[in-house]
Protein backbone atom coordinates (compact mmCIF):
# COMPACT_ATOMS: atom_id res chain seq x y z
CA UNK A 1 0.00 0.00 0.00
CA UNK A 2 1.63 3.52 -0.88
CA UNK A 3 2.10 5.26 2.31
CA UNK A 4 -0.01 8.48 0.75
CA UNK A 5 -3.33 6.10 1.99
CA UNK A 6 -1.52 6.44 5.64
CA UNK A 7 -1.09 10.46 5.15
CA UNK A 8 -3.10 13.22 6.53
CA UNK A 9 -4.45 13.42 2.65
CA UNK A 10 -5.21 9.91 2.22
CA UNK A 11 -6.87 9.39 5.81
CA UNK A 12 -9.12 12.50 5.94
CA UNK A 13 -9.44 14.52 2.48
CA UNK A 14 -12.51 14.10 0.55
CA UNK A 15 -10.95 11.54 -2.49
CA UNK A 16 -8.81 9.89 0.28
CA UNK A 17 -5.86 9.90 -1.91
CA UNK A 18 -7.13 8.69 -4.94
CA UNK A 19 -6.74 10.86 -8.17
CA UNK A 20 -9.72 11.65 -9.91
CA UNK A 21 -10.13 13.39 -13.35
CA UNK A 22 -7.31 14.75 -14.86
CA UNK A 23 -6.31 18.36 -16.48
CA UNK A 24 -3.95 20.16 -18.63
CA UNK A 25 -3.24 24.26 -17.69
CA UNK A 26 -0.79 25.02 -20.70
CA UNK A 27 1.28 28.20 -21.47
CA UNK A 28 -1.16 29.19 -23.67
CA UNK A 29 -3.96 28.56 -21.59
CA UNK A 30 -2.90 30.46 -18.75
CA UNK A 31 -2.34 33.41 -21.01
CA UNK A 32 -1.72 36.03 -18.55
CA UNK A 33 0.44 35.28 -15.64
CA UNK A 34 0.11 36.61 -11.97
CA UNK A 35 2.56 38.47 -10.07
CA UNK A 36 0.39 38.76 -6.68
CA UNK A 37 -1.80 35.92 -4.65
CA UNK A 38 -4.90 37.46 -3.71
CA UNK A 39 -8.82 36.82 -4.78
CA UNK A 40 -9.15 39.28 -7.47
CA UNK A 41 -8.39 37.54 -10.29
CA UNK A 42 -10.81 35.03 -11.83
CA UNK A 43 -10.15 31.30 -12.26
CA UNK A 44 -8.54 29.43 -15.19
CA UNK A 45 -9.48 26.47 -14.04
CA UNK A 46 -11.99 24.87 -11.54
CA UNK A 47 -11.18 21.16 -10.41
CA UNK A 48 -13.40 18.60 -8.01
CA UNK A 49 -11.08 17.45 -5.12
CA UNK A 50 -9.10 14.79 -5.92
CA UNK A 51 -8.41 15.90 -9.43
CA UNK A 52 -4.62 15.75 -11.05
CA UNK A 53 -3.63 18.60 -12.88
CA UNK A 54 -0.55 19.02 -15.43
CA UNK A 55 0.48 22.95 -15.66
CA UNK A 56 3.30 24.06 -17.86
CA UNK A 57 5.28 26.82 -15.41
CA UNK A 58 7.73 29.26 -17.10
CA UNK A 59 10.80 30.45 -15.01
CA UNK A 60 11.35 33.19 -12.34
CA UNK A 61 12.40 35.17 -15.11
CA UNK A 62 9.13 34.81 -17.27
CA UNK A 63 11.70 33.41 -20.01
CA UNK A 64 13.16 36.80 -20.44
CA UNK A 65 17.01 35.64 -19.58
CA UNK A 66 18.08 34.01 -22.14
CA UNK A 67 22.22 34.01 -22.51
CA UNK A 68 24.83 34.36 -20.51
CA UNK A 69 25.29 37.84 -21.94
CA UNK A 70 21.77 39.20 -20.92
CA UNK A 71 21.65 41.31 -17.20
CA UNK A 72 18.73 41.31 -15.26
CA UNK A 73 18.83 45.29 -14.34
CA UNK A 74 17.87 45.82 -18.65
CA UNK A 75 15.70 43.48 -18.90
CA UNK A 76 13.91 42.51 -15.86
CA UNK A 77 10.88 45.02 -14.62
CA UNK A 78 10.49 44.47 -10.86
CA UNK A 79 8.68 43.57 -9.42
CA UNK A 80 7.27 41.71 -11.71
CA UNK A 81 8.92 38.57 -11.43
CA UNK A 82 8.07 34.78 -10.15
CA UNK A 83 4.84 34.37 -12.67
CA UNK A 84 2.56 32.41 -11.21
CA UNK A 85 -0.31 29.51 -13.02
CA UNK A 86 -3.78 30.07 -12.00
CA UNK A 87 -5.76 30.25 -9.80
CA UNK A 88 -7.23 26.97 -10.02
CA UNK A 89 -10.24 27.08 -8.17
CA UNK A 90 -11.36 23.88 -5.48
CA UNK A 91 -14.72 23.44 -5.56
CA UNK A 92 -16.51 23.44 -2.14
CA UNK A 93 -13.33 24.62 -0.47
CA UNK A 94 -14.07 27.30 2.39
CA UNK A 95 -12.19 29.22 4.73
CA UNK A 96 -11.68 26.60 7.44
CA UNK A 97 -10.37 23.46 5.03
CA UNK A 98 -7.36 22.84 3.95
CA UNK A 99 -5.85 22.53 0.32
CA UNK A 100 -3.73 19.18 0.09
CA UNK A 101 -1.46 19.12 -2.83
CA UNK A 102 0.63 16.22 -3.73
CA UNK A 103 3.56 16.80 -5.89
CA UNK A 104 3.72 13.70 -8.59
CA UNK A 105 6.13 15.31 -10.45
CA UNK A 106 8.46 18.28 -11.62
CA UNK A 107 10.38 18.00 -15.32
CA UNK A 108 12.32 20.93 -17.23
CA UNK A 109 10.85 21.84 -20.23
CA UNK A 110 12.04 24.02 -23.02
CA UNK A 111 15.27 24.47 -25.16
CA UNK A 112 19.30 23.78 -22.90
CA UNK A 113 20.67 24.99 -21.50
CA UNK A 114 17.46 25.31 -19.61
CA UNK A 115 18.83 26.28 -16.08
CA UNK A 116 19.35 29.99 -14.91
CA UNK A 117 21.00 32.02 -11.68
CA UNK A 118 22.18 34.98 -11.60
CA UNK A 119 23.79 38.18 -9.24
CA UNK A 120 21.57 41.11 -9.15
CA UNK A 121 22.23 44.11 -8.16
CA UNK A 122 21.44 45.00 -4.16
CA UNK A 123 20.19 41.22 -4.21
CA UNK A 124 21.00 38.57 -2.05
CA UNK A 125 22.13 36.93 1.23
CA UNK A 126 26.12 38.42 0.82
CA UNK A 127 25.20 41.16 -1.53
CA UNK A 128 25.67 44.71 -0.43
CA UNK A 129 22.72 47.43 -1.20
CA UNK A 130 24.24 49.83 -3.66
CA UNK A 131 21.46 52.10 -2.68
CA UNK A 132 22.12 52.44 0.96
CA UNK A 133 25.86 51.60 1.28
CA UNK A 134 29.05 53.41 0.16
CA UNK A 135 30.95 50.27 -1.08
CA UNK A 136 30.01 48.94 -4.92
CA UNK A 137 27.52 45.93 -5.47
CA UNK A 138 29.14 43.00 -6.95
CA UNK A 139 29.35 41.95 -10.52
CA UNK A 140 25.77 41.52 -12.40
CA UNK A 141 26.09 37.84 -14.08
CA UNK A 142 24.37 35.27 -15.28
CA UNK A 143 24.96 31.82 -15.56
CA UNK A 144 23.19 29.13 -17.56
CA UNK A 145 23.12 25.18 -16.82
CA UNK A 146 21.74 22.22 -18.58
CA UNK A 147 19.03 20.88 -16.35
CA UNK A 148 18.06 16.59 -17.35
CA UNK A 149 16.64 14.39 -15.25
CA UNK A 150 20.66 13.08 -15.47
CA UNK A 151 21.66 16.26 -13.61
CA UNK A 152 22.35 19.93 -13.37
CA UNK A 153 25.66 20.65 -15.13
CA UNK A 154 27.04 22.86 -13.27
CA UNK A 155 30.50 22.96 -15.23
CA UNK A 156 32.26 21.08 -17.53
CA UNK A 157 33.88 19.37 -13.94
CA UNK A 158 30.69 19.61 -11.73
CA UNK A 159 27.54 18.03 -12.32
CA UNK A 160 25.06 18.15 -9.69
CA UNK A 161 22.18 15.79 -9.06
CA UNK A 162 18.78 16.81 -10.18
CA UNK A 163 16.75 17.79 -7.31
CA UNK A 164 13.60 19.55 -8.23
CA UNK A 165 11.07 21.41 -6.20
CA UNK A 166 8.50 24.33 -6.65
CA UNK A 167 9.84 27.77 -5.32
CA UNK A 168 6.38 29.32 -4.94
CA UNK A 169 3.30 27.65 -4.43
CA UNK A 170 -0.22 28.76 -2.20
CA UNK A 171 -3.36 29.59 -1.97
CA UNK A 172 -5.18 33.28 -2.31
CA UNK A 173 -5.28 35.63 1.14
CA UNK A 174 -8.88 36.24 1.81
CA UNK A 175 -8.74 39.90 1.46
CA UNK A 176 -4.88 40.94 0.95
CA UNK A 177 -3.26 41.19 -2.48
CA UNK A 178 0.62 40.24 -2.03
CA UNK A 179 3.63 39.93 -4.07
CA UNK A 180 4.60 36.20 -5.39
CA UNK A 181 7.95 36.92 -3.97
CA UNK A 182 6.92 37.25 -0.42
CA UNK A 183 5.85 34.02 1.75
CA UNK A 184 3.70 33.76 5.09
CA UNK A 185 0.41 30.93 6.10
CA UNK A 186 -0.58 30.99 2.46
CA UNK A 187 2.44 29.66 1.13
CA UNK A 188 3.94 32.10 -1.65
CA UNK A 189 7.95 32.25 -2.33
CA UNK A 190 9.33 29.98 0.35
CA UNK A 191 11.87 28.37 -1.78
CA UNK A 192 11.80 25.28 0.16
CA UNK A 193 13.24 22.64 -1.42
CA UNK A 194 11.55 19.87 0.48
CA UNK A 195 8.31 20.74 -1.33
CA UNK A 196 9.34 18.47 -3.87
CA UNK A 197 8.14 15.41 -6.18
CA UNK A 198 6.70 12.81 -3.74
CA UNK A 199 5.84 15.53 -0.81
CA UNK A 200 2.35 16.36 0.24
CA UNK A 201 2.13 20.11 1.09
CA UNK A 202 -1.15 21.22 3.28
CA UNK A 203 -2.63 25.00 2.91
CA UNK A 204 -5.14 26.57 5.39
CA UNK A 205 -7.77 27.57 2.87
CA UNK A 206 -8.83 31.29 3.43
CA UNK A 207 -11.54 31.96 0.75
CA UNK A 208 -14.18 30.20 -1.71
CA UNK A 209 -13.17 27.80 -4.14
CA UNK A 210 -9.53 28.26 -2.10
CA UNK A 211 -7.62 29.85 -5.58
CA UNK A 212 -4.31 28.05 -5.77
CA UNK A 213 -1.09 29.57 -7.56
CA UNK A 214 2.25 28.08 -8.49
CA UNK A 215 5.21 28.29 -10.07
CA UNK A 216 9.02 29.36 -9.69
CA UNK A 217 10.20 25.37 -10.41
CA UNK A 218 13.74 24.98 -9.38
CA UNK A 219 16.36 22.47 -10.50
CA UNK A 220 17.75 22.86 -7.55
CA UNK A 221 18.95 24.66 -4.62
CA UNK A 222 21.02 24.85 -2.04
CA UNK A 223 20.06 25.84 2.25
CA UNK A 224 18.63 29.32 2.30
CA UNK A 225 19.24 30.30 -1.68
CA UNK A 226 22.16 32.54 -0.97
CA UNK A 227 22.70 34.60 -4.02
CA UNK A 228 18.72 35.06 -4.06
CA UNK A 229 18.65 32.85 -7.41
CA UNK A 230 18.58 28.98 -7.56
CA UNK A 231 18.53 27.18 -10.78
CA UNK A 232 15.32 28.82 -11.86
CA UNK A 233 14.13 26.60 -14.92
CA UNK A 234 10.46 26.68 -16.51
CA UNK A 235 8.87 23.23 -15.99
CA UNK A 236 6.20 20.50 -16.13
CA UNK A 237 4.32 20.36 -12.73
CA UNK A 238 2.05 17.39 -11.92
CA UNK A 239 0.04 17.99 -8.76
CA UNK A 240 -2.58 15.83 -7.34
CA UNK A 241 -5.07 18.45 -5.42
CA UNK A 242 -7.63 17.41 -2.46
CA UNK A 243 -9.44 18.88 0.29
CA UNK A 244 -9.69 18.41 4.27
CA UNK A 245 -12.90 19.80 5.92
CA UNK A 246 -12.94 21.39 9.00
CA UNK A 247 -9.05 20.89 9.90
CA UNK A 248 -7.76 24.32 10.98
CA UNK A 249 -4.01 25.07 10.77
CA UNK A 250 -2.09 28.17 11.06
CA UNK A 251 -0.17 28.26 8.17
CA UNK A 252 1.88 25.41 5.54
CA UNK A 253 2.28 21.89 6.61
CA UNK A 254 4.26 19.26 4.37
CA UNK A 255 4.46 15.75 4.79
CA UNK A 256 6.56 12.70 3.37
CA UNK A 257 6.98 8.95 3.61
CA UNK A 258 9.38 9.42 6.14
CA UNK A 259 8.60 13.21 7.91
CA UNK A 260 6.24 15.64 8.84
CA UNK A 261 7.08 19.70 8.58
CA UNK A 262 5.86 22.63 9.82
CA UNK A 263 6.88 25.94 8.27
CA UNK A 264 7.33 29.39 9.00
CA UNK A 265 7.96 32.63 6.94
CA UNK A 266 9.00 35.78 9.39
CA UNK A 267 11.75 37.91 9.91
CA UNK A 268 13.81 37.79 12.04
CA UNK A 269 14.97 34.37 11.11
CA UNK A 270 14.36 33.17 14.42
CA UNK A 271 10.87 34.00 14.76
CA UNK A 272 10.57 32.14 11.69
CA UNK A 273 12.06 28.93 13.53
CA UNK A 274 10.24 29.63 16.21
CA UNK A 275 6.83 29.52 14.52
CA UNK A 276 7.84 26.34 12.67
CA UNK A 277 8.75 24.72 15.80
CA UNK A 278 5.65 25.88 17.96
CA UNK A 279 3.28 24.39 14.76
CA UNK A 280 5.58 21.67 14.73
CA UNK A 281 4.90 20.73 18.35
CA UNK A 282 1.28 21.05 18.65
CA UNK A 283 0.56 18.94 15.64
CA UNK A 284 2.69 16.14 17.32
CA UNK A 285 0.01 16.65 20.24
CA UNK A 286 -3.05 16.93 18.11
CA UNK A 287 -2.51 13.98 15.74
CA UNK A 288 0.39 12.36 17.73
CA UNK A 289 -1.44 11.54 21.14
CA UNK A 290 1.96 13.44 22.53
CA UNK A 291 2.05 15.61 26.21
CA UNK A 292 3.20 19.27 25.18
CA UNK A 293 6.27 19.12 27.26
CA UNK A 294 7.04 15.47 25.75
CA UNK A 295 6.83 16.89 22.04
CA UNK A 296 9.00 19.62 22.76
CA UNK A 297 11.62 17.33 24.62
CA UNK A 298 11.80 15.67 21.44
CA UNK A 299 12.02 18.35 18.95
CA UNK A 300 14.68 19.52 20.86
CA UNK A 301 16.35 16.01 20.37
CA UNK A 302 15.49 15.20 16.99
CA UNK A 303 14.67 17.67 15.42
CA UNK A 304 15.62 18.99 12.11
CA UNK A 305 15.50 22.12 10.97
CA UNK A 306 15.63 23.21 7.07
CA UNK A 307 16.19 26.73 5.65
CA UNK A 308 14.76 27.55 2.61
CA UNK A 309 15.43 31.16 2.01
CA UNK A 310 17.04 34.07 3.48
CA UNK A 311 16.78 36.78 1.19
CA UNK A 312 13.16 36.57 0.36
CA UNK A 313 11.07 40.10 2.25
CA UNK A 314 10.29 37.30 4.67
CA UNK A 315 12.44 33.89 5.70
CA UNK A 316 11.36 30.58 5.28
CA UNK A 317 12.06 27.70 7.87
CA UNK A 318 10.64 24.25 8.33
CA UNK A 319 10.71 22.05 11.19
CA UNK A 320 10.67 18.13 10.62
CA UNK A 321 10.36 15.64 12.92
CA UNK A 322 10.27 11.58 11.18
CA UNK A 323 7.74 9.85 11.67
CA UNK A 324 9.31 6.55 12.83
CA UNK A 325 9.66 8.45 16.37
CA UNK A 326 5.48 9.40 16.32
CA UNK A 327 4.53 6.02 15.96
Amino acid sequence: MSWIMQSVMGRKALAGGKAGARHTLTEEDQGEFHYVYGPYSEPVMRIAPGDVVEVETIDAFGGLIKTEDDKPSELLNMPFVNPQNGPIAVEGAEKGDVLAVHIHSVLPRGPQPAGTTALIPSFGALAADANMMLNPGLPERVKKMEVTEAGVKFSDRITLPFEPFIGTMGISPEIEAVTSLQPDYWGGNMDLPDVAPGAVVYFPVQRKDAHFFVGDCHGRQGDGELCGVAVEIAATVVLQIDLIKGWSIPGVRLETEDFIMSVGSARPMEDAARMAYRDLVRWMVEDHGFDEVEAYFLATQAGKMRVGNIVDPKYTLGASMRKEYLR
